[in-house]
Protein backbone atom coordinates (compact mmCIF):
# COMPACT_ATOMS: atom_id res chain seq x y z
CA UNK A 1 0.00 0.00 0.00
CA UNK A 2 1.34 3.72 -1.14
CA UNK A 3 1.44 4.90 2.68
CA UNK A 4 3.75 6.48 4.54
CA UNK A 5 4.99 9.93 5.78
CA UNK A 6 7.03 10.50 2.72
CA UNK A 7 5.14 9.40 -0.08
CA UNK A 8 1.89 10.91 1.10
CA UNK A 9 -1.54 9.01 1.31
CA UNK A 10 -3.37 7.22 -1.52
CA UNK A 11 -6.77 8.57 -2.59
CA UNK A 12 -8.91 5.70 -3.53
CA UNK A 13 -12.46 7.48 -3.89
CA UNK A 14 -13.80 10.57 -4.65
CA UNK A 15 -17.39 11.63 -3.69
CA UNK A 16 -19.19 12.88 -6.43
CA UNK A 17 -20.47 16.21 -6.22
CA UNK A 18 -18.05 16.90 -2.75
CA UNK A 19 -16.12 19.62 -2.33
CA UNK A 20 -13.23 17.76 -3.19
CA UNK A 21 -14.34 16.47 -6.79
CA UNK A 22 -15.16 20.30 -7.07
CA UNK A 23 -11.92 21.03 -6.69
CA UNK A 24 -10.38 18.61 -9.34
CA UNK A 25 -8.84 16.10 -6.88
CA UNK A 26 -9.17 12.71 -8.28
CA UNK A 27 -8.89 8.79 -7.03
CA UNK A 28 -5.54 8.17 -7.87
CA UNK A 29 -3.66 11.39 -6.76
CA UNK A 30 -1.88 10.92 -3.23
CA UNK A 31 -2.09 13.13 -0.93
CA UNK A 32 1.28 14.84 0.57
CA UNK A 33 0.50 18.22 2.66
CA UNK A 34 -2.20 20.66 3.69
CA UNK A 35 -1.25 24.19 3.76
CA UNK A 36 1.97 23.38 4.32
CA UNK A 37 2.18 20.86 6.89
CA UNK A 38 2.60 16.86 6.01
CA UNK A 39 0.00 14.65 6.66
CA UNK A 40 0.93 12.35 9.91
CA UNK A 41 -2.07 10.57 9.85
CA UNK A 42 -5.93 10.46 9.94
CA UNK A 43 -5.88 12.93 13.57
CA UNK A 44 -3.84 15.28 11.43
CA UNK A 45 -6.06 15.57 8.35
CA UNK A 46 -9.24 15.99 10.46
CA UNK A 47 -7.68 19.34 12.24
CA UNK A 48 -6.00 20.67 8.77
CA UNK A 49 -9.33 20.24 6.65
CA UNK A 50 -11.31 22.45 9.01
CA UNK A 51 -10.02 25.64 7.05
CA UNK A 52 -11.96 26.93 4.90
CA UNK A 53 -9.36 27.87 2.49
CA UNK A 54 -7.21 24.98 1.65
CA UNK A 55 -3.82 24.37 -0.17
CA UNK A 56 -3.30 21.06 -0.76
CA UNK A 57 0.08 19.48 -2.44
CA UNK A 58 -0.86 16.74 -4.58
CA UNK A 59 0.51 13.78 -6.70
CA UNK A 60 -1.42 12.39 -9.48
CA UNK A 61 -0.88 8.57 -10.49
CA UNK A 62 1.24 10.04 -14.15
CA UNK A 63 4.13 11.56 -11.28
CA UNK A 64 3.21 14.60 -11.83
CA UNK A 65 2.62 17.01 -8.92
CA UNK A 66 0.06 19.97 -8.18
CA UNK A 67 -1.06 22.23 -6.09
CA UNK A 68 -5.44 21.81 -5.14
CA UNK A 69 -6.98 24.87 -3.90
CA UNK A 70 -10.41 23.91 -2.24
CA UNK A 71 -13.03 26.49 -0.45
CA UNK A 72 -15.27 25.27 1.45
CA UNK A 73 -17.56 25.75 5.35
CA UNK A 74 -15.43 25.35 8.53
CA UNK A 75 -17.28 22.16 9.37
CA UNK A 76 -17.76 20.68 6.12
CA UNK A 77 -16.03 17.83 4.83
CA UNK A 78 -14.09 17.00 1.33
CA UNK A 79 -15.63 13.95 0.28
CA UNK A 80 -12.27 12.07 0.32
CA UNK A 81 -11.86 8.42 0.95
CA UNK A 82 -8.43 6.95 1.43
CA UNK A 83 -6.71 3.30 0.60
CA UNK A 84 -5.40 3.51 4.60
CA UNK A 85 -8.35 4.86 6.66
CA UNK A 86 -5.71 5.61 9.29
CA UNK A 87 -3.49 7.38 7.21
CA UNK A 88 -0.78 5.42 9.01
CA UNK A 89 0.03 1.45 9.88
CA UNK A 90 -2.06 0.24 12.69
CA UNK A 91 -0.46 0.21 16.39
CA UNK A 92 -0.65 -3.32 17.79
CA UNK A 93 -0.88 -4.03 21.62
CA UNK A 94 1.93 -4.07 23.95
CA UNK A 95 0.45 -5.91 26.60
CA UNK A 96 -0.45 -9.48 27.27
CA UNK A 97 -3.90 -9.68 29.12
CA UNK A 98 -4.60 -11.87 31.12
CA UNK A 99 -8.63 -12.05 29.77
CA UNK A 100 -6.81 -11.39 26.62
CA UNK A 101 -9.56 -12.93 23.97
CA UNK A 102 -7.21 -13.46 21.02
CA UNK A 103 -4.68 -15.19 23.24
CA UNK A 104 -7.99 -17.49 23.66
CA UNK A 105 -9.08 -18.09 19.98
CA UNK A 106 -7.61 -21.75 18.13
CA UNK A 107 -5.56 -22.25 15.62
CA UNK A 108 -5.79 -22.23 12.14
CA UNK A 109 -8.25 -18.93 11.74
CA UNK A 110 -7.69 -16.11 9.02
CA UNK A 111 -4.44 -14.16 10.11
CA UNK A 112 -6.65 -10.30 10.75
CA UNK A 113 -8.47 -12.37 13.69
CA UNK A 114 -4.90 -12.50 15.62
CA UNK A 115 -3.99 -9.18 15.01
CA UNK A 116 -4.66 -7.19 18.98
CA UNK A 117 -4.95 -3.48 17.75
CA UNK A 118 -4.37 -0.79 20.42
CA UNK A 119 -4.43 2.22 18.54
CA UNK A 120 -5.54 5.51 20.05
CA UNK A 121 -6.95 6.13 16.73
CA UNK A 122 -9.37 4.08 16.24
CA UNK A 123 -11.04 5.11 19.35
CA UNK A 124 -12.13 8.13 17.76
CA UNK A 125 -12.88 6.27 14.47
CA UNK A 126 -14.30 3.03 15.41
CA UNK A 127 -15.29 3.24 19.00
CA UNK A 128 -12.14 0.71 20.19
CA UNK A 129 -11.56 0.66 23.85
CA UNK A 130 -7.73 1.61 24.35
CA UNK A 131 -5.34 0.90 27.18
CA UNK A 132 -3.06 3.98 27.22
CA UNK A 133 -0.11 1.96 27.17
CA UNK A 134 0.66 2.24 23.63
CA UNK A 135 -0.15 5.54 23.84
CA UNK A 136 2.99 8.24 23.52
CA UNK A 137 3.55 11.64 25.03
CA UNK A 138 3.48 13.02 21.26
CA UNK A 139 0.12 10.98 21.13
CA UNK A 140 -1.41 12.38 24.31
CA UNK A 141 -0.71 15.95 23.03
CA UNK A 142 -1.85 16.11 19.73
CA UNK A 143 -5.25 14.62 21.38
CA UNK A 144 -5.49 17.20 23.53
CA UNK A 145 -4.30 19.88 20.47
CA UNK A 146 -6.89 18.51 18.54
CA UNK A 147 -9.41 17.78 21.16
CA UNK A 148 -10.66 14.72 20.13
CA UNK A 149 -13.95 13.25 21.90
CA UNK A 150 -14.85 10.71 23.35
CA UNK A 151 -12.10 8.08 23.37
CA UNK A 152 -12.66 5.22 25.09
CA UNK A 153 -10.58 3.64 27.67
CA UNK A 154 -9.98 0.15 28.79
CA UNK A 155 -9.01 0.38 32.81
CA UNK A 156 -10.20 -2.50 34.35
CA UNK A 157 -8.55 -1.54 37.39
CA UNK A 158 -7.77 1.93 39.05
CA UNK A 159 -5.10 -0.22 41.58
CA UNK A 160 -1.82 0.61 39.61
CA UNK A 161 -0.30 -2.41 40.73
CA UNK A 162 -3.07 -4.93 39.86
CA UNK A 163 -2.74 -3.60 36.34
CA UNK A 164 0.31 -3.81 35.77
CA UNK A 165 -0.28 -7.37 36.61
CA UNK A 166 -3.42 -7.95 34.62
CA UNK A 167 -2.30 -6.17 31.85
CA UNK A 168 1.06 -7.82 32.02
CA UNK A 169 2.81 -4.47 31.79
CA UNK A 170 4.89 -2.49 34.03
CA UNK A 171 4.17 0.74 32.40
CA UNK A 172 0.27 -0.41 32.71
CA UNK A 173 -0.20 1.31 36.25
CA UNK A 174 1.56 4.50 35.29
CA UNK A 175 -0.36 4.82 32.37
CA UNK A 176 -3.46 5.49 34.21
CA UNK A 177 -2.30 9.25 35.23
CA UNK A 178 -2.88 10.06 31.55
CA UNK A 179 -6.79 9.62 31.99
CA UNK A 180 -5.87 12.59 34.55
CA UNK A 181 -3.90 14.74 31.80
CA UNK A 182 -7.40 14.10 29.59
CA UNK A 183 -10.14 15.17 32.33
CA UNK A 184 -7.45 18.27 33.16
CA UNK A 185 -8.11 19.20 28.95
CA UNK A 186 -11.69 18.35 29.29
CA UNK A 187 -11.51 15.42 27.00
CA UNK A 188 -14.83 13.03 26.90
CA UNK A 189 -14.25 9.57 28.15
CA UNK A 190 -15.91 6.19 28.31
CA UNK A 191 -13.99 3.43 30.11
CA UNK A 192 -14.96 -0.30 30.58
CA UNK A 193 -13.74 -3.08 33.17
CA UNK A 194 -13.46 -6.57 32.08
CA UNK A 195 -14.24 -8.32 35.65
CA UNK A 196 -12.36 -11.32 36.45
CA UNK A 197 -13.92 -12.91 39.85
CA UNK A 198 -11.62 -12.82 42.45
CA UNK A 199 -8.98 -10.43 41.03
CA UNK A 200 -10.50 -6.72 40.15
CA UNK A 201 -13.94 -7.61 41.41
CA UNK A 202 -15.82 -6.90 45.24
CA UNK A 203 -13.30 -3.80 46.94
CA UNK A 204 -11.43 -3.57 43.87
CA UNK A 205 -13.82 -2.68 41.60
CA UNK A 206 -15.61 -0.24 44.39
CA UNK A 207 -12.28 1.22 44.66
CA UNK A 208 -12.13 1.38 40.41
CA UNK A 209 -15.68 3.05 40.02
CA UNK A 210 -15.04 5.87 43.02
CA UNK A 211 -12.07 6.57 41.37
CA UNK A 212 -13.21 7.29 38.07
CA UNK A 213 -16.06 8.70 39.03
CA UNK A 214 -14.07 11.00 40.62
CA UNK A 215 -13.62 12.24 36.97
CA UNK A 216 -16.67 13.18 36.02
CA UNK A 217 -18.21 15.11 34.06
CA UNK A 218 -15.11 14.54 31.39
CA UNK A 219 -15.48 10.41 32.05
CA UNK A 220 -18.87 10.01 30.73
CA UNK A 221 -19.67 6.31 31.69
CA UNK A 222 -18.24 2.96 32.87
CA UNK A 223 -19.37 -0.05 31.77
CA UNK A 224 -18.58 -3.47 33.53
CA UNK A 225 -18.69 -6.71 31.47
CA UNK A 226 -17.65 -9.95 32.91
CA UNK A 227 -14.67 -12.20 31.39
CA UNK A 228 -15.30 -14.39 28.26
CA UNK A 229 -13.39 -17.92 28.93
CA UNK A 230 -12.87 -19.95 25.87
CA UNK A 231 -12.42 -23.89 26.17
CA UNK A 232 -8.42 -22.95 24.26
CA UNK A 233 -6.59 -21.28 27.89
CA UNK A 234 -4.33 -24.02 27.86
CA UNK A 235 -1.01 -22.15 28.94
CA UNK A 236 -3.11 -19.30 30.45
CA UNK A 237 -3.26 -17.55 33.20
CA UNK A 238 -6.08 -19.78 35.21
CA UNK A 239 -9.52 -17.33 35.09
CA UNK A 240 -12.99 -18.91 35.91
CA UNK A 241 -16.27 -17.08 34.62
CA UNK A 242 -18.64 -15.79 37.14
CA UNK A 243 -20.85 -17.93 39.62
CA UNK A 244 -24.87 -16.70 40.14
CA UNK A 245 -24.05 -15.60 43.52
CA UNK A 246 -21.16 -13.24 42.52
CA UNK A 247 -23.46 -11.63 39.36
CA UNK A 248 -25.89 -10.94 41.52
CA UNK A 249 -22.72 -9.37 44.18
CA UNK A 250 -21.57 -7.49 41.43
CA UNK A 251 -25.01 -6.02 40.08
CA UNK A 252 -25.44 -4.89 44.43
CA UNK A 253 -22.57 -2.88 44.24
CA UNK A 254 -23.37 -1.58 40.74
CA UNK A 255 -26.50 -0.04 41.68
CA UNK A 256 -26.11 1.07 45.17
CA UNK A 257 -23.58 3.58 43.11
CA UNK A 258 -26.29 4.34 40.29
CA UNK A 259 -28.03 5.63 43.18
CA UNK A 260 -25.50 7.67 45.05
CA UNK A 261 -24.29 9.20 41.93
CA UNK A 262 -27.84 9.80 40.26
CA UNK A 263 -28.76 11.60 43.47
CA UNK A 264 -26.21 14.24 43.12
CA UNK A 265 -25.28 14.27 38.90
CA UNK A 266 -28.56 13.02 37.36
CA UNK A 267 -27.10 10.06 35.83
CA UNK A 268 -26.28 6.24 36.50
CA UNK A 269 -22.69 6.93 35.19
CA UNK A 270 -21.96 2.73 35.94
CA UNK A 271 -23.33 0.09 34.54
CA UNK A 272 -23.35 -3.42 34.20
CA UNK A 273 -23.76 -5.12 31.16
CA UNK A 274 -26.67 -7.30 30.42
CA UNK A 275 -24.62 -10.73 31.26
CA UNK A 276 -24.68 -10.11 34.85
CA UNK A 277 -28.70 -9.87 34.97
CA UNK A 278 -28.87 -13.12 33.30
CA UNK A 279 -26.69 -15.26 34.98
CA UNK A 280 -28.01 -14.08 38.25
CA UNK A 281 -31.66 -14.53 37.25
CA UNK A 282 -33.05 -10.32 37.49
CA UNK A 283 -34.79 -8.68 35.34
CA UNK A 284 -33.07 -5.75 33.25
CA UNK A 285 -32.95 -2.47 34.45
CA UNK A 286 -35.54 0.05 33.35
CA UNK A 287 -34.84 2.00 30.40
CA UNK A 288 -34.28 5.53 32.31
CA UNK A 289 -31.25 3.49 33.66
CA UNK A 290 -29.36 3.14 31.03
CA UNK A 291 -28.72 6.77 30.13
CA UNK A 292 -29.46 6.84 26.66
CA UNK A 293 -27.77 3.65 26.27
CA UNK A 294 -24.24 5.28 25.34
CA UNK A 295 -22.36 1.62 26.18
CA UNK A 296 -24.41 -0.66 24.11
CA UNK A 297 -21.13 -1.73 22.10
CA UNK A 298 -20.17 -3.38 25.10
CA UNK A 299 -23.59 -5.29 25.67
CA UNK A 300 -25.21 -2.94 27.86
CA UNK A 301 -28.86 -2.51 27.35
CA UNK A 302 -29.28 -4.37 24.51
CA UNK A 303 -32.22 -6.60 25.37
CA UNK A 304 -33.63 -3.76 27.48
CA UNK A 305 -33.68 -1.89 23.92
CA UNK A 306 -34.42 -4.96 22.05
CA UNK A 307 -37.52 -5.50 24.08
CA UNK A 308 -38.51 -1.98 23.77
CA UNK A 309 -38.03 -1.98 20.53
CA UNK A 310 -39.88 -4.92 19.19
CA UNK A 311 -42.69 -3.93 21.41
CA UNK A 312 -43.20 -0.78 19.40
CA UNK A 313 -42.75 -2.89 16.13
CA UNK A 314 -45.23 -5.05 16.72
CA UNK A 315 -47.97 -2.02 18.27
CA UNK A 316 -47.15 -0.85 14.72
CA UNK A 317 -47.51 -3.69 12.39
CA UNK A 318 -51.29 -4.03 14.02
CA UNK A 319 -52.19 -0.79 13.31
CA UNK A 320 -50.54 -1.63 9.82
CA UNK A 321 -53.74 -3.86 9.77
CA UNK A 322 -56.05 -1.80 11.52
CA UNK A 323 -55.61 0.77 8.95
CA UNK A 324 -55.67 -1.65 6.02
CA UNK A 325 -58.92 -2.32 6.49
CA UNK A 326 -60.94 -5.19 8.33
CA UNK A 327 -59.18 -8.31 8.46
CA UNK A 328 -56.38 -7.49 5.75
CA UNK A 329 -53.12 -6.40 5.51
CA UNK A 330 -51.30 -4.06 2.82
CA UNK A 331 -47.63 -5.61 1.97
CA UNK A 332 -46.05 -2.90 0.73
CA UNK A 333 -43.74 -4.68 -1.32
CA UNK A 334 -46.23 -5.92 -3.06
CA UNK A 335 -48.71 -2.94 -3.26
CA UNK A 336 -52.13 -5.52 -2.69
CA UNK A 337 -53.74 -6.02 0.31
CA UNK A 338 -54.18 -9.48 2.04
CA UNK A 339 -56.67 -10.86 3.72
CA UNK A 340 -55.74 -11.36 7.21
CA UNK A 341 -56.58 -14.88 7.50
CA UNK A 342 -53.88 -16.22 4.47
CA UNK A 343 -50.83 -14.35 6.09
CA UNK A 344 -49.32 -17.51 6.71
CA UNK A 345 -45.46 -17.24 7.63
CA UNK A 346 -43.32 -20.00 9.23
CA UNK A 347 -39.66 -19.29 9.35
CA UNK A 348 -36.50 -19.87 12.47
CA UNK A 349 -34.61 -17.64 14.43
CA UNK A 350 -31.17 -18.65 15.92
CA UNK A 351 -29.31 -17.33 18.11
CA UNK A 352 -26.76 -18.04 21.31
CA UNK A 353 -27.19 -19.04 24.59
CA UNK A 354 -27.20 -15.89 25.84
CA UNK A 355 -30.01 -13.38 23.69
CA UNK A 356 -32.10 -17.01 23.54
CA UNK A 357 -35.04 -16.55 26.44
CA UNK A 358 -35.33 -13.29 24.71
CA UNK A 359 -35.97 -14.34 21.10
CA UNK A 360 -38.24 -16.94 22.38
CA UNK A 361 -40.30 -14.67 24.57
CA UNK A 362 -40.66 -11.98 21.39
CA UNK A 363 -41.62 -14.94 18.90
CA UNK A 364 -44.30 -16.30 21.31
CA UNK A 365 -45.58 -12.36 21.69
CA UNK A 366 -45.84 -12.56 17.83
CA UNK A 367 -47.79 -16.16 17.55
CA UNK A 368 -50.27 -15.08 20.14
CA UNK A 369 -51.19 -11.29 18.15
CA UNK A 370 -50.33 -13.18 14.60
CA UNK A 371 -51.72 -16.70 14.77
CA UNK A 372 -50.90 -18.00 11.26
CA UNK A 373 -47.20 -17.10 12.17
CA UNK A 374 -45.20 -19.80 13.10
CA UNK A 375 -41.87 -19.47 14.58
CA UNK A 376 -39.23 -21.58 15.19
CA UNK A 377 -36.82 -20.52 18.02
CA UNK A 378 -33.22 -22.79 18.46
CA UNK A 379 -30.87 -22.22 20.69
CA UNK A 380 -27.00 -22.82 19.34
CA UNK A 381 -24.67 -23.89 22.08
CA UNK A 382 -20.88 -22.49 21.01
CA UNK A 383 -19.08 -25.77 20.40
CA UNK A 384 -16.21 -23.96 18.70
CA UNK A 385 -15.42 -21.68 21.17
CA UNK A 386 -16.60 -23.69 23.93
CA UNK A 387 -19.80 -23.69 26.33
CA UNK A 388 -18.89 -20.51 28.54
CA UNK A 389 -19.23 -18.52 24.83
CA UNK A 390 -22.95 -17.46 24.91
CA UNK A 391 -23.20 -14.37 22.75
CA UNK A 392 -24.72 -14.75 18.99
CA UNK A 393 -21.31 -12.86 17.63
CA UNK A 394 -19.47 -15.70 18.26
CA UNK A 395 -21.58 -18.49 17.01
CA UNK A 396 -20.00 -20.10 13.70
CA UNK A 397 -21.07 -21.64 10.60
CA UNK A 398 -19.57 -24.91 11.25
CA UNK A 399 -22.05 -24.82 14.81
CA UNK A 400 -25.29 -23.59 12.73
CA UNK A 401 -25.22 -26.29 10.58
CA UNK A 402 -24.31 -29.11 12.94
CA UNK A 403 -27.15 -28.04 14.93
CA UNK A 404 -29.67 -26.84 12.58
CA UNK A 405 -29.53 -30.08 10.50
CA UNK A 406 -32.83 -31.94 10.32
CA UNK A 407 -34.87 -29.17 11.65
CA UNK A 408 -38.32 -27.60 11.18
CA UNK A 409 -36.95 -24.19 9.66
CA UNK A 410 -39.44 -23.15 7.77
CA UNK A 411 -39.52 -20.87 4.80
CA UNK A 412 -36.39 -19.00 5.47
CA UNK A 413 -33.88 -18.77 8.76
CA UNK A 414 -33.23 -15.32 10.32
CA UNK A 415 -30.01 -14.76 11.86
CA UNK A 416 -28.30 -11.60 14.04
CA UNK A 417 -26.23 -9.86 11.42
CA UNK A 418 -23.79 -9.59 14.64
CA UNK A 419 -23.01 -13.00 13.33
CA UNK A 420 -21.56 -11.99 10.25
CA UNK A 421 -17.65 -9.51 9.46
CA UNK A 422 -18.51 -6.62 9.08
CA UNK A 423 -20.02 -5.59 5.84
CA UNK A 424 -19.66 -9.17 4.16
CA UNK A 425 -21.63 -12.52 4.66
CA UNK A 426 -18.79 -14.22 6.03
CA UNK A 427 -18.89 -16.55 9.49
CA UNK A 428 -16.17 -16.17 11.98
CA UNK A 429 -14.79 -19.50 10.66
CA UNK A 430 -15.12 -18.52 6.99
CA UNK A 431 -17.82 -20.46 6.54
CA UNK A 432 -20.27 -18.15 4.34
CA UNK A 433 -24.19 -17.91 4.30
CA UNK A 434 -24.19 -19.29 0.92
CA UNK A 435 -22.42 -22.35 2.43
CA UNK A 436 -25.19 -22.44 5.31
CA UNK A 437 -27.99 -22.55 2.98
CA UNK A 438 -26.43 -25.45 0.92
CA UNK A 439 -25.93 -27.49 4.10
CA UNK A 440 -30.02 -26.87 5.23
CA UNK A 441 -31.48 -26.30 2.04
CA UNK A 442 -33.19 -23.29 3.04
CA UNK A 443 -32.66 -19.48 2.66
CA UNK A 444 -30.72 -17.31 5.72
CA UNK A 445 -31.62 -13.69 5.72
CA UNK A 446 -29.80 -11.68 7.92
CA UNK A 447 -31.33 -9.20 9.88
CA UNK A 448 -29.78 -6.04 11.05
CA UNK A 449 -30.06 -5.34 15.29
CA UNK A 450 -33.31 -3.62 15.99
CA UNK A 451 -36.83 -4.54 16.72
CA UNK A 452 -38.21 -2.97 14.03
CA UNK A 453 -35.75 -4.94 11.74
CA UNK A 454 -36.72 -8.44 13.69
CA UNK A 455 -40.51 -8.06 13.80
CA UNK A 456 -40.25 -6.90 9.63
CA UNK A 457 -38.04 -9.88 9.07
CA UNK A 458 -40.19 -12.06 10.65
CA UNK A 459 -43.38 -11.01 8.90
CA UNK A 460 -41.92 -10.98 5.66
CA UNK A 461 -42.16 -7.26 4.88
CA UNK A 462 -40.44 -4.03 4.82
CA UNK A 463 -42.45 -1.02 6.38
CA UNK A 464 -42.34 2.76 5.99
CA UNK A 465 -41.83 4.78 8.89
CA UNK A 466 -45.53 4.50 10.73
CA UNK A 467 -46.79 5.33 14.40
CA UNK A 468 -48.56 2.53 16.89
CA UNK A 469 -52.12 3.77 16.78
CA UNK A 470 -54.85 2.30 18.69
CA UNK A 471 -55.17 -1.71 19.09
CA UNK A 472 -57.31 -4.14 20.44
CA UNK A 473 -54.34 -6.75 21.83
CA UNK A 474 -53.11 -5.77 25.57
CA UNK A 475 -49.65 -5.40 24.13
CA UNK A 476 -48.77 -2.61 26.69
CA UNK A 477 -49.02 -6.15 29.12
CA UNK A 478 -46.42 -8.02 27.23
Amino acid sequence: MRNNKLKGHVISQIEPGSNASKAGLRAGDTLLSINGTVVEDIFDYRYLIQDENLKMIVLGDDGSERTVEVKKEYYDDLGIEFENPLLDDYRSCSNQCIFCFIDQMPPGMRETLYFKDDDSRLSFLQGNYVTLTNMSDHDLERIIKYHLSPINISVHTMNPKLRCEMLHNRFAGDALKKIKRLYDAGISMNSQVVLCPGINDGEELDRTIRELYGYMPYMESLSVVPVGITKYREGLYPLRTLTPEEAAQTIDLIESWQRRIYEKEGTHFVQASDEFYILAKRPMPEEERYDGYNQLENGVGMIRLLTGEVKEAIKEAVYFYQSSGPGRFLLPGLRKYVPLAKLCREVSLATGKLAYPYLKKYAQWMMKIFPNVHIHTYCIINEFFGHEITVAGLITGQDLMKQLAGKELGEVLLLPGVMFRSGEEVFLDDYTRVDLENALQVPVNIVKSSGRDLVSAILGFSKEEGHPGHSPYELESL
